[in-house]
Order: C-alpha cells, then sequence, then structure tokens
C-alpha cells in the first residue's frame, strides 16, 4: 500500500519537482558518478529538441541551472522504490525461513521433555552443586570473571552452537516457571514459532524513519565520499553486537544463579525479568534487527537497480573490488542473521517480564471457531423435523452444546495451563441442561 502511495506521488507531483532548480556548480558537486553538468551541455539541449533526456534536464530551468531531479531520474526513482520493496519483502522471508530451519531440532527438544529419562534427571527433589550442572559448566569458566572477558567470550561463542540445547532446556523451564506455574506440558517451541511469526510482521514493513534514511543516503551518495561502502559495514557491526549480547543474557543469568545458590534442587531456575535488556524493553533489540535489516536490503537493492538500469560496466561499478567486498558483507550479514541471530532472538527475548498473552488468546479463539464448526456439522447430520423449527433463531447455538470442561482441556493441552481469559468463560455440562 505505502509503495503504491509512494509510485502515484511521484508520478502526481513530476511536473513540479522538475522545476525546482539549482545552481550548476552545486549539482557536479552532487554526482556520484566522475562526471559534470556544463553552460555548454545546457546551449547544445536547447539547440536539440530530439533529445529527451537533456530536455528533460534542462528544459525547465534558466541558464547557469538544472533541474534538482529530472523527470527521467523521478521515473528511476519509482524503480528503485519497487525494488527495495521486493527486496526487503525476499530478504526477510529469507532470514524467516532458513532461521525456522535452523530451529527444526528444537522440535526434538520439546518433545524430549515429556519423557521419563528428562523427568527422572531433572527431579526437583535431587539436589545438585550448582557448578556440576550442565548449564553452569557451558557458561562458567575464568572467562566470567570480569565484563570484558565475559564479552569476549560471547562474541565468539555466537559463532559456536550460539544455542545449545541445555540453553533452551533452561530457558524454557525458568520461563514455565515464572509464567505458568510449573506445568511441564507447555509447549515452549510452538510458542517461539508463534511469537517469531507475530514479530515478522514488524520487520517485514518499512516505516517512514527507514524511508527518510533511504532519501538521506541517496543525497549523500556523492563521488568519492564512497558513503555505501562505509554503510555496507553498518549492517555487520550491529548484527554482531546483537548476538553478542543475547548471549551475555544468557551468561549472566548463569552468574546470577551461582551467586544466590551454591545448591540448587532440580534444573537450574533462571529468572526472566526485563532488566536483562537495553533499556529494559526486549522489543528494542527488535527495533534495531528491523532497521539492521533493511540496511542490508538497501544495499544489495541498490546494487541490483543500478546494474538493471545503467549495467554493470557503468560509472557506479568503476571499482570492482568496492562492489565485490559490499556484496559479501551483504551476503554474510543474511547467514549471520538467518542462522545466529534469530535463533538467539527467538530464545532469549522470551525471558522478559511477561509473555505474549495476544499469541494465547488468539489460540483459544482459534479453539472455539473449531468448535462452531463442528457444532453446525453435526446439527446438519442430526437434522430432524424439531430441530428444524429451532433453526429458525439466526443459526444461534444451544448453550447445551458448549463444549465441556474436559474437552476444552483437551483441545489447550499444549498451552500448558488454561488461559486467564478462558477462566472467565461460563462452560456448560450436558448434564446441567
Amino acid at each position: 500500500m505505502v509503495l503504491g502511495f509512494m509510485s502515484l506521488m511521484l508520478n502526481v507531483t513530476e511536473g513540479e519537482v522538475s522545476n525546482i532548480c539549482i545552481p550548476i556548480k552545486y549539482a557536479n558537486r552532487m554526482l556520484p558518478c566522475r562526471k559534470t553538468i556544463s553552460l555548454h551541455d545546457n546551449d547544445n539541449d536547447e539547440a536539440d529538441e530530439d533529445d529527451d533526456h537533456h530536455d528533460n534536464f534542462f528544459h525547465h530551468c534558466s541558464k547557469g541551472k538544472t533541474s534538482l531531479i529530472s523527470q527521467e531520474g523521478l521515473t528511476q526513482l519509482s524503480f528503485f522504490i519497487f525494488v527495495l520493496a521486493c527486496m526487503h519483502i525476499l530478504y526477510n522471508l529469507a532470514v524467516l525461513l532458513l532461521g525456522m530451519a535452523k530451529m527444526r531440532k528444537w522440535k526434538s527438544w520439546e518433545k524430549e521433555t515429556q519423557t521419563v529419562e528428562y523427568l527422572t534427571s531433572n527431579d526437583p527433589n535431587r539436589f545438585r552443586m550448582t557448578r556440576d550442572t550442565t548449564f553452569a559448566r557451558r557458561h562458567l569458566s575464568s572467562w566470567t570473571e570480569t565484563s570484558m572477558q565475559l564479552w569476549i567470550k560471547c562474541f565468539f561463542r555466537q559463532f559456536f552452537n550460539s544455542v545449545a540445547k541445555i540453553d533452551y532446556l533452561t530457558l524454557r523451564h525458568g520461563f514455565i516457571f515464572a509464567h505458568l506455574s510449573s506445568n511441564n506440558a507447555f509447549n515452549f517451541q510452538k510458542y517461539i514459532q508463534r511469537s517469531l511469526h507475530e514479530d515478522f510482521k514488524t520487520i517485514v514493513g518499512i516505516s517512514p524513519l527507514m524511508w527518510l534514511t533511504v532519501v538521506i543516503f541517496m543525497l549523500l551518495d556523492v563521488y568519492g565520499w564512497r558513503v555505501y561502502f562505509y554503510m555496507s559495514f553498518v549492517p555487520l557491526i550491529v548484527v554482531l553486537v546483537i548476538g553478542t549480547k543475547l548471549e551475555m543474557i544468557v551468561a549472566k543469568m548463569a552468574v546470577t544463579i551461582k551467586e544466590h545458590n551454591n545448591v540448587i534442587r532440580g534444573s537450574p531456575l533462571v529468572e526472566p525479568n526485563d532488566k536483562h535488556f537495553w533499556f529494559s524493553n526486549p522489543r528494542f533489540l527488535l527495533s534495531i534487527l528491523h532497521y539492521t535489516l533493511f540496511l542490508n536490503t538497501f544495499e544489495m537493492a541498490f546494487f541490483v537497480w543500478i546494474t538493471w538500469q545503467f549495467g554493470i560496466n557503468s560509472c557506479y561499478h568503476d571499482n570492482r573490488e568496492i562492489i565485490i567486498t559490499r556484496i559479501v558483507l551483504a551476503v554474510t550479514v543474511q547467514v549471520l542473521s538467518s542462522y545466529i541471530t534469530l535463533p538467539l532472538y527467538a530464545l532469549v527475548t522470551q525471558m522478559g517480564s511477561s509473555y505474549k498473552r495476544v499469541i494465547l488468546e488468539e489460540q483459544i479463539a482459534n479453539v472455539f471457531r473449531q468448535w462452531h464448526g463442528r457444532v453446525r456439522v453435526k446439527r446438519k447430520i442430526e437434522k430432524t423435523p424439531e430441530t428444524n423449527n429451532d433453526n429458525d433463531n439466526n443459526g444461534d447455538i444451544d448453550l447445551g452444546e458448549s463444549p465441556t470442561q474436559s474437552e476444552v482441556a483437551n483441545d489447550f493441552g499444549s498451552l500448558g495451563k488454561q488461559p486467564h481469559i478462558l477462566q472467565e468463560i461460563p462452560v456448560h455440562n450436558q448434564t446441567e441442561r
């Protein structure tokens, strides 16, 4: 919708925008290639009415001035907006799909939590030394004594087994204990998957601030400044910092457990809290990741657009080494975001003080829709003359056919415990009619 609106506005205002004139000396300073505009070109343009490109460029400006952006430039800008929007969607879909493929093994970890072996090894009546637990041995070492050492360790850890099985199981245990009263039947893996899909709705969007960033970078695309080359390092640095921060959160949880308890019962218990995150806001990480992925998309979209419009041998590609470096960095960010940052983000951001109730409430609504459909099918099958007369009530469902408490509990087995919104809905059994 935004793409269509912007294209429409460009078409409507192209005449007014092309009438904006600036001195040629300023225009020459802001050209992205090693070329200049001269007064001689302006004179030749007035003499050559068949040259559409130069006619559009100088037609509305007096001598010594040129258009800030020509009508042809506005058309090219419309193409770039289209390419950028398409690349943004494709890039984010690729990040999501590759990340989900990396997280596929979490499903087997979730199934393991329902086995007798897991329940036995995590018996709440079993006492253990904190330093002897697998979670503590993974995160506690001589490299965790100072904050600087911990940052260095977490920086390199994100490249090797960033999300270990013990991390998933420990954070799952802490989440369930904090929000769901230690009910082990809760499917944490499905909750993370639904939460990630909810966040994807945010990531795939393009905010006005992002469009403003595009305008600024295009204005700063001046020959010799190499703005795009330096900008290509920003997404890589930010992705690495986010990955290190997420690893730091898990490591600090392990340090906190050791500081508070030398002996623990059952599994190590981490405490979800917003204070683990920057500005005590887990959503802030999503905003940074969103903006970083957009910058990376902009890098690739600009390369595709320039190659499409002007060819691979245009003046934009004079320095092939810089172009290759930018492409390699963009691909590297794509891989790191998919296989490291996204799985870490999906798991660690569940360690905030609250959980996403809207996801659970959506599942409740789906259960009642399915129940409603089953009732309607059943009434059609068991249709009798008596029920035909009752069906004149605009399809209202008899309260006596409401799902029983046990039926609802079965439908919500994967949610762990019955959500509060469900407890407020009166449930009638068949015997109460």
